[in-house]
């Protein structure tokens, strides 16, 4: 049977993220969560290799205690375990310091872990490397925005797409991908789902103490990430009308905004005097 751990993550169900400006981290208190629409696909992923292939999925995420309400929602979902790491000194981790945690934990609750995955991205940050750097804290290959994965034996056969390539690529067991979200439409959670999920505590949680961690630990993997100052651009918006004739309509149109959508349709105000003067 695989061992598989998918990890996840919480954000903020908003569009325009609560930041504090003086600390430079996400106000997630002032926001309701859910979990992160790349990492609901990577648990996708992973439901679909245990229906084919047989698995036990342990899902893991990093956050507060109201992180669970994902945890019960990969429960309900199809996932097998959980477990939640949750610490006061693990908070405004950045992405260095938090694929530290992960790995402790990993090594620690899933030592035998055949396959790693991950979202390629989350939607608060967009930064793209938590999956590459615990690749690289688990000593393990990596694949990243995989579309697709077969399974034979301990061999991984996945398909991304890259720069308009498709590539295909094998590796050994243990590995670790980061799951794109062209495939692996995420399933619902059904009735039967979420009765099982909140039938019993089956959410296990780690703190530092847990994890066999001290502050001085912490310090040393700590953030790398300095953020120097966090800022809203406001922008003015204005809607403009144009009326009459539809040929007279778009010469206005590109009289008035020529200059601004030039560099978008690939044509500058230069290229088009030099073929007139021609």
């Amino acid at each position: 049977m695989l061992q598989l751990v998918v990890c996840i993550k919480q954000v903020p169900m908003v569009t325009e993220l609560p930041w504090d400006e003086k600390s430079g981290t996400l106000r997630r208190d002032l926001a309701p969560g859910m979990m992160n629409p790349a990492c609901k696909h990577a648990l996708e992923a992973a439901l679909q290799i245990k229906e084919k292939y047989s698995a036990h999925i342990a899902v893991i995420t990093m956050g507060p205690p109201a992180a669970k309400e994902v945890l019960y929602e990969a429960l309900a979902m199809g996932a097998d375990s959980t477990i939640l790491i949750c610490d006061k000194i693990f908070a405004g981790s950045d992405t260095y310091a938090t694929s530290w945690i992960l790995a402790q934990a990993i090594k620690k609750q899933c030592a035998n872990v055949d396959l790693i995955l991950c979202g390629a991205f989350t939607s608060d940050s967009e930064t793209a490397q938590v999956g590459p750097q615990l690749a690289e804290r688990m000593n393990v290959p990596a694949v990243a925005y995989v579309e697709k994965i077969e399974v034979n034996g301990k061999t991984l056969r996945v398909r991304r797409i890259v720069d308009n390539f498709r590539e295909t690529l094998e590796m050994e067991c243990p590995a670790l991908v980061t799951i794109s979200m062209e495939n692996y439409l995420p399933r619902y959670a059904g009735l039967g789902g979420l009765q099982r999920a909140f039938g019993e505590n089956q959410i296990d949680i780690l703190d530092a103490a847990a994890l066999g961690v001290g502050v001085g630990d912490v310090k040393q993997e700590g953030s790398r990430t300095k953020v120097r100052r966090v800022f809203l651009r406001k922008t003015d918006k204005e809607n403009v009308f144009l009326t009459g004739v539809a040929v007279n309509v778009v010469s206005e149109f590109l009289n008035k905004y020529e200059r601004k959508i030039s560099t978008v349709i690939g044509k500058s105000i230069e290229g088009k005097n030099r073929t007139n003067e021609e």
